[in-house]
């Protein structure tokens, strides 16, 4: 379970391996997904290394598969297997190489030839519209031609202006387009011309404006014999050719469907290649060029694991030298692994966002699992809202997999998916906050019956039939027996509030001191999380001079402003609400050491004497964090330095002197720890004055809501529901129909995204900063799941 609350222990090893098994244990490794390789050519260029070679020749087949899947694109399907094919061996390689290169130029020759063919096809479709359209003039010299018909009349101005009107030009549309050899697919619109002059000076404009025009030209005979025989052999030519086209385009798809059955393992083992000879370009081979030398961080936990993925690759290879793992020691900051689930993955990537954590510092993820969707509600919470999400995020859940096998390339569908269970979650707490509330699309839950009673009032004779008229706004009184039952209600806000005019007063009240509570709440318990960093980390001096005067302060006077808010809630019933004392007035004068205000009354017995000691208590913290702290640390480096010069003038202690040494080296400067120690102070005593302010976004998010729910209610659904004739049977499914797309659209995503960032906020800068230092690196292992699914980090 410490792994859950904490990152996972991280070693850093040298790993020896033969040249031969290499590739092999590396495959492996990749298989496993648990080990972090680190460049050890760093400084080398990529083109210089070792294996760039084998990584080229990768890159030329992903350049085949990229090429053979363009040409399989809308016409065959790739067939995809359920698991991932095994890392083929480097001579697999080879036989993988001649059977794409023969495949794509098959391929290409195959393309060539069908474009030759439909070129020639093209040709003789036109030729045989030119000769169908070709009236019989006599006499008369003539250029027959084809020219897309967007240009055509262009075309014919030019040859007007360039022969002086010495020609005489027809042309006709032709009746069915024709495919462009070139574009496949694409249909052209060509009309048929034919162009009668005399000479030769003309005849070589005429070709020329035609070639400019990219116009195709045919000689066209003058006999009607003639043309007949053409057309005969024409009409014979473009049968043969239909049967060659056919043949060449059946030839295409028998390649591309023997292509399709292995393309998915093609690619999948082509990344792998490609991966594993990048990780080998990581690291170092030895002089005699016999032994390849990695550096590796992996979980400790895993080590086990990954020496029996190592010894495997070590048979698959054939090798018999047992690969070597040692220890080395350093300093490095290790990479910082929380393991996730597809639960807890959402809720970690909330808290990486804003920085992962140092190594081994504790994780605010798993208390995130509540607190993110509890923050959130208390912005959000509506029973119907929160339904709506619920169902959305069940949705999700329930039919993950087909989605997940999707595949989707759209980002924000994505990032949706991805934050299914914290959705879920938010939904779920939602729906008990909204029960909370009593709110439910702006409307009240009567479920136990109100508290209060008006019948009493009428039997009292306090109210009557003339007080009703004369009385737009009346009051109930607590006084008059039956009017309040005694017992507030059992769960939640009392339904009767839902009609009364002072609803927003007694609401921005109860949210505003319930989003003070929570807030404080919240920030104490991050500075408790603080406590076990210092204990796991043995900072012991942080406990006596940082811990405990951040817990006196914030303790001494926030933690008893939230006792204020319960003693008030739990001391003064509806009997005695009205004597009750203002608690803002309270805190102020608590700061002035002011307590002669008479109308003010004190909440209990020796109040004064508390809160002065609290003050003056909050306010010794202030220096026993400031002032300590620099100057023990200055004495415990002056102390260690004498203790490295008394050794040192000590024969047969050159170890505690290195020893020492090594713990003295990182250079001490007081003013710096000083100014450090200041900036902290001055941050955490400001900060909490500035945190607690910031959750009051709780109570302004949660009115806002609130409000946006009920005005969208008045305004649209209850319009819908007022009208009682026949027309408003038909009505309200439009008036529903338009109620649904604007809550979906306003109270869900756009204040659903608001409360999100907000809870956001609180969770990243309120609670985080009182333990969380967030400047680690993430772990980031060899794994081919990672690479395959696009997953895998830089």
């Amino acid at each position: 379970m410490a792994s859950v609350f904490r990152s996972e222990e991280m070693s850093l090893m040298q790993l020896f391996l033969q040249v031969e098994a290499a590739y092999c244990c590396v495959a492996e490794l990749g298989d496993l997904g648990l080990v972090q390789f680190r460049d050890l050519n760093a400084n080398v260029n990529s083109f210089q290394r070792k294996f760039v070679n084998e990584v080229r020749r990768c890159e030329s087949l992903e350049r085949i598969l990229r090429f053979l899947e363009n040409e399989m694109e809308d016409v065959v399907e790739i067939v995809k297997l359920e698991t991932y094919p095994e890392t083929p061996l480097p001579r697999e390689m080879i036989d993988m190489e001649t059977v794409l290169e023969k495949l794509e130029a098959e391929l290409l020759e195959a393309n060539q030839n069908q474009q030759t063919l439909k070129q020639n096809f093209l040709e003789l479709m036109e030729l045989k519209h030119l000769l169908k359209k070709t009236q019989d003039f006599f006499e008369v010299r003539d250029l027959s031609s084809h020219r897309d018909r967007e240009r055509m009349i262009p075309f014919e101005r030019l040859l007007w202006r360039a022969c002086r009107g010495n020609i005489y030009l027809r042309y006709t549309e032709m009746d069915t387009p024709l495919e462009d050899p070139v574009t496949v697919g694409t249909q052209v619109k060509k009309n048929v011309f034919i162009i009668f002059y005399q000479g030769e000076q003309l005849k070589q404009k005429i070709k020329k404006i035609c070639d400019g025009f990219r116009a195709t030209v045919y000689p066209c005979p003058e006999s009607a014999t003639e043309r007949r025989e053409m057309l005969d052999g024409v009409n014979t030519r473009i049968e043969d050719l239909n049967t060659v086209i056919t043949q060449t385009e059946s030839h295409r798809q028998r390649l591309l469907h023997e292509a399709a059955a292995n393309m998915w393992s093609w690619e999948i083992k082509v990344k792998k290649i490609k991966a594993i000879y990048h990780i080998l370009n990581c690291c170092n081979i030895d002089v005699t060029q016999q032994c390849v030398i990695a550096e590796i961080w992996f979980p400790v936990a895993d080590a086990g694991r990954i020496k029996r993925a190592l010894h495997q690759g070590m048979e698959r290879s054939g090798s018999t030298i047992t690969p070597i793992l040692t220890t080395i020691h350093t300093r490095m900051a290790p990479p910082t692994f929380n393991r996730t689930n597809k639960f807890t993955a959402g809720f970690q990537n909330i808290v990486d966002a804003y920085g992962v954590g140092n190594y081994r510092e504790m994780n605010p993820a798993p208390y995130t699992i509540i607190t993110f969707p509890f923050l959130f509600a208390v912005m959000f919470g509506d029973c119907g809202h929160g339904a709506v999400m619920l169902g959305f995020a069940l949705w999700m859940v329930i039919n993950e997999e087909s989605l997940l096998a999707q595949k989707s390339t759209n980002e924000i569908w994505n990032t949706f998916f991805s934050g299914r269970y914290l959705i879920l979650l938010m939904g779920i707490f939602s729906m008990y906050t909204g029960f909370i509330y009593n709110d439910c699309f702006s409307k009240s839950f009567n479920i136990f019956g109100s508290s209060w009673h008006i019948i009493p009032m009428f039997k009292n004779n306090t109210w009557n039939k003339e007080v009703l008229l004369d009385n737009t706004v009346l009051q109930l009184d607590p006084a008059v027996p039956g009017v309040y039952s005694g017992n507030p209600y059992p769960f939640g806000i009392d339904p009767i509030w839902n009609i009364a005019s002072n609803k927003l007063t007694f609401l921005n009240s109860y949210k505003m001191k319930m989003s003070v509570v929570i807030g404080i709440v919240h920030m104490i318990f991050g500075v408790i999380l603080s406590l076990f960093n210092h204990i796991y980390f043995k900072k012991y001096i942080n406990i006596i001079l940082q811990f405990i005067p951040e817990m006196i302060f914030i303790i001494c006077l926030f933690g008893y402003l939230v006792f204020m808010i319960i003693f008030k809630w739990c001391h003064f019933d509806v009997h005695s609400s009205q004597s009750a004392p203002s608690i803002l007035i309270h805190f102020i004068n608590m700061f002035l050491f002011n307590y002669s205000d008479a109308s003010n009354a004190p909440l209990y017995l020796h109040q004064k004497e508390v809160q002065s000691f609290l003050v003056i208590f909050a306010l010794i913290a202030v220096p026993w964090m400031l002032l300590i702290k620099p100057f023990i640390l200055r004495a415990n480096h002056q102390k260690a330095q004498r203790m490295v010069r008394d050794v040192g003038h000590a024969r047969g202690f050159r170890v505690a002197k290195a020893k020492l040494r090594h713990q003295t080296s990182r250079s001490f400067n007081f003013g710096d720890t000083f100014v450090h120690q200041a900036i902290h102070t001055i941050e955490y005593c400001l900060g909490c004055i500035s945190n607690t302010a910031s959750y009051l976004r709780l109570w302004a998010l949660s009115l806002a809501h609130a409000q946006l729910s009920e005005v969208l209610w008045t305004m649209v659904m209850h319009n819908g529901l007022n009208n009682s004739s026949w027309v408003g049977l038909i009505v309200v499914f439009i008036i529903f129909a338009a109620f649904a797309v604007l809550t979906v659209a306003i109270l869900l995503v756009m204040e659903g995204l608001s409360a999100f960032l907000h809870a956001l906020r609180l969770h990243w800068v309120e609670f985080q900063n009182k333990f969380y230092v967030g400047a680690g690196y993430k772990f980031s292992p060899f794994s081919f799941k990672h690479i395959i699914d696009g997953t895998a980090e830089d």
